[in-house]
């Protein structure tokens, strides 16, 4: 058995990551779970968070996850996200800006899809800012 698991991350626009790690701890709506070569096979779904990468014991890459699936074999753990992008890449004012916009889409609801919608965007763009290390700030 290999001490390592073929991660792939992919978005609706790219294949986002495509490596060999040690471990990858996903965001799933029943938990985080971390993911070691011979897990035991699983599909969960994922919530808005940060997919931490480790190698050598410590998180080397964090990405944010807008949500998604995830499959995961003894060998491999393959994510797909609806929206994929590095921690480091993320920006607060753009964050909170999302998340005011999509209160306000929550207030003009008309629909319980709409309303559905709404909620997630917001779930979204409070993951966002959890990411960031900072609380969402009311206007």
């Amino acid at each position: 058995m290999t001490d390592r698991v073929e991660f792939e991350l992919v978005s609706p626009e790219r294949l986002v990551k495509s490596q060999s790690v040690s471990m990858v701890v996903v965001p799933c709506s029943e938990g985080d779970i971390g993911v070691l070569p011979g897990h035991t096979p699983l599909i969960g779904t994922v919530r808005p968070g940060v997919v931490d990468i480790h190698e050598d014991g410590k998180v080397s890459e964090s990405i944010f996850v807008s949500g998604g699936f995830v499959e995961v074999t003894p060998e491999r753990c393959t994510l797909l996200a609806e929206e994929a992008k590095a921690v480091g890449d993320l920006k607060q004012d753009e964050a909170q800006a999302r998340l005011e916009s999509a209160k306000k889409a929550l207030e003009k609801a008309s629909s319980e899809i709409d309303k559905s919608n709404a909620e997630a965007e917001i779930k979204t763009a409070e993951a966002m800012l959890a990411a960031l290390g900072v609380a969402p700030t009311a206007h």
